[in-house]
């Protein structure tokens, strides 16, 4: 005889009592017992299994981690990045390159070196994981009104890497000659990096072709931080700027001139700058203190040019933390596999020196 209860599941108490009318023994009672419970549980487990059937496909594929056997249509197109994943690449327009292998992510930026296609994916399947653990890791820092006034601004965000709750922040500038944003090599990978120091870390996309243009998207950018610092759990004292090649100018602008300068509100400089490979000549007694690295067979920022600057801030006053390396070349990024790896540890341990000053 076959007992349910009301959900449909085998009743234990309801077999027992049938059982006991019929005068069955007790050893019978106890295998109707047994018996219920196997058949509860196979419904039980029949019954997860066909909702999670009912998951919509985009949920399962939300944890999927990228490898360097994707294809660049698979950033754009990854369920975590809903929204924005175009302006995780380097480009406005991207979609000649997304039939491109991640292993040969390097080729979207040409005007950086030593791109390790790893360290970009790494950082890529960090940000999936932040996304699957409910944390929002992109925000835009113009308003609607904004964008739809000047429709370049739709292609600016910010990219949150997060540290220490409270602790304060890099804002990082990716290179690219104003005519592309490398965030995957020299935005994302550094970003991390610093996020595992506990210290709260941002990646800007800025607008392409102007740098007047950019450092005023970068001035935006500091600006939403400060504002929205409760929110985001950010400390607001003590934060620094981070650039590398043309993203070092904007870095440079705003240690130099201020966030005011460029749009922004009548805010702090940062605490320092860190400043990487490029000809930017500009020095002033205000400019912060800096720490400087290139390579000497960078063949697109002159070392000569680099070198002149650091002895010209450190005749003006400004403190200045300088690296010389020898092969790394231009666009080194982390620097991974060249002789400047290791420079990231270096230029935070140089921040931090400057806290609380």
């Amino acid at each position: 005889m076959i007992v349910k209860s009301e959900t449909g599941h085998f009743d234990r108490r309801q077999a027992k009592k049938i059982a006991l009318s019929l005068g069955l023994p007790t050893a019978v009672l106890l295998l109707l017992g047994v018996f219920a419970s196997c058949i509860n549980k196979r419904q039980e487990q029949e019954a997860t299994h066909a909702t999670d059937s009912r998951r919509p496909k985009e949920l399962d594929q939300m944890t999927n981690h990228l490898t360097t056997d994707n294809k660049i249509a698979d950033i754009v197109n990854h369920p975590a990045f809903k929204g924005f994943g175009e302006l995780l690449l380097p480009h406005d327009n991207n979609s000649r390159y997304y039939n491109t292998l991640l292993n040969q992510v390097g080729s979207l930026m040409p005007y950086h070196g030593h791109v390790e296609p790893i360290d970009v994916v790494n950082a890529l399947n960090h940000m999936i994981d932040e996304v699957s653990d409910g944390h929002s890791i992109f925000y835009n820092f113009y308003s609607e009104q904004q964008k739809e006034k000047d429709g370049q601004k739709k292609n600016t965000g910010l990219f949150f890497f997060r540290g220490k709750p409270g602790s304060p922040f890099a804002i990082i500038c990716p290179g690219g000659g104003f005519s592309y944003v490398g965030s995957l090599h020299e935005g994302f990978p550094l970003a991390q990096e610093i996020s595992k120091k506990g210290y709260n870390a941002f990646v800007i996309r800025y607008r392409i072709g102007s740098g007047r243009l950019a450092t005023e998207d970068l001035a935006a950018a500091i600006d939403f931080i400060f504002k929205n610092a409760d929110g985001l759990d950010v400390g607001i004292k003590d934060y620094s700027v981070w650039g590398g090649s043309a993203g070092a100018r904007m870095a440079g602008d705003i240690a130099m001139n201020g966030v005011s300068a460029y749009g922004g509100s009548n805010l702090p400089k940062p605490a320092t700058a860190v400043i990487a490979y490029t000809g930017h000549s500009t020095y002033s007694s205000d400019f912060v203190p800096s720490f400087m690295t290139v390579a000497a067979n960078d063949g697109i920022a002159s070392i000569h040019a680099v070198e002149q600057r650091v002895q010209n801030l450190k005749d003006s006053g400004a403190e200045v933390e300088y690296k010389r390396y020898q092969t790394a070349g231009h666009g080194f990024g982390l620097g991974t596999g060249t002789d400047a790896e290791g420079w990231l540890n270096l230029a935070v341990q140089f921040w931090e020196r400057h806290m609380g000053k």
